[in-house]
């Protein structure tokens, strides 16, 4: 009886060497996050899940009609990536609105599911918060494209234009990180004890260095990305969206904005291999109406790595639609 004891007590306390030494070392340092730890720039506005961070970027022209631009990031990279945008969108006469999804950046992490339903209200109880009493501009970056997409989809009028950048919801089967790895419990574990392989340094970026003068460089993008890791939650966040949100296959969505008369213009790098330039094509039949320009040589990273023609052909088409 002692020696089944034993080997009992010896298996429980390997199990737990395996699986919950390293998950625990994963876990525990995190903090809960605080208004004390946001940036100076920028600040929370408490909506119905939570405090989200938000901030504009005022038009540096004042004497023409007001222009808003509401940009909306991806899955896991918050709202520095527009950083590389800011100077030349401002310079011609738009006002910008970024924030961070709740799980991200210096936004609070409710325990919630991220699914479409919490992207889409969270993106117009913000729009509520500031007044925006006119059409703006929506801009969305790869998740973010999916998301301004639902939003248009059910708020047309709202809407003056679209801009998708690399788009995600054309792939027609997930990756391997959406089967197994998402399942109760096991996901929880899964991402958080492999979450360097999944999400962390070095692995968020598919190009580390760019000629551009206005590109983030990868000392600055990691040192800005890695800040997010030390908040509960954000793990949670990302595990949640994959579980909730249809990152994959939107096409039906995308068709249904084809039916509405609201400028578009694509943007998408012919070396993506997040989410793959083939999508461009599907995303034009969906949208007939839609212009699309290629980023030579770009790839996922084009907002931060290749700013600059991002830039020009958003500004192109602002002027275009300005006629």
């Amino acid at each position: 009886m002692e020696i089944i004891l034993l080997t009992s007590s010896t298996i429980v306390l390997f199990i737990f060497l395996i699986i919950g030494v390293p998950y625990l070392r994963k876990t525990l340092p995190l903090k809960k996050i605080k208004a004390s730890d946001l940036p100076s720039e920028g600040s929370w506005i408490r909506l119905k899940r939570g405090n989200i961070y938000f901030r504009w970027y005022k038009s540096k022209i004042t004497s023409q009609p007001r222009e808003i631009m509401v940009m909306v990031h991806g899955f896991s990279t918050p709202s520095f990536v527009w950083k590389g945008l800011i100077e030349n969108l401002t310079s011609q006469g738009v006002d910008l609105l970024v924030y961070d999804h709740f799980g991200r950046g210096w936004s609070e992490r409710p325990l919630t599911n991220y699914d479409k339903e919490l992207y889409v209200q969270t993106l117009m109880e913000l729009i509520k918060s500031q007044d925006i009493d006119s059409k703006f501009h929506l801009l969305g970056y790869s998740m973010g494209g999916p998301i301004i997409g639902h939003f248009a989809n059910e708020n047309p009028e709202m809407v003056k234009s679209m801009t998708f950048l690399a788009p995600a919801g054309f792939k027609i089967t997930a990756s391997g990180l959406n089967t197994w790895s998402t399942f109760p419990l096991i996901g929880e574990w899964f991402w958080h004890v492999f979450s360097d392989k999944i999400y962390g340094v070095g692995r968020m970026s598919e190009t580390s260095h760019s000629d551009d003068p206005l590109s983030i460089n990868e000392g600055e993008f990691l040192d800005n990305f890695n800040k997010q890791l030390a908040f509960k939650g954000f793990t949670e966040s990302l595990l949640s969206t994959v579980r909730h949100f249809n990152l994959f296959d939107v096409r039906d969505m995308y068709s249904s904005l084809g039916q509405k008369n609201i400028p578009s213009l694509v943007i998408w790098g012919d070396k993506d291999g997040v989410v793959p330039y083939e999508g461009s094509k599907e995303l034009i039949k969906c949208i007939p109406h839609s212009k699309l320009v290629t980023i030579l040589e770009g790839t996922h990273d084009i907002t931060y790595r290749q700013p600059s023609e991002v830039g020009e052909a958003l500004i192109k088409f602002l002027k275009e639609i300005r006629n």
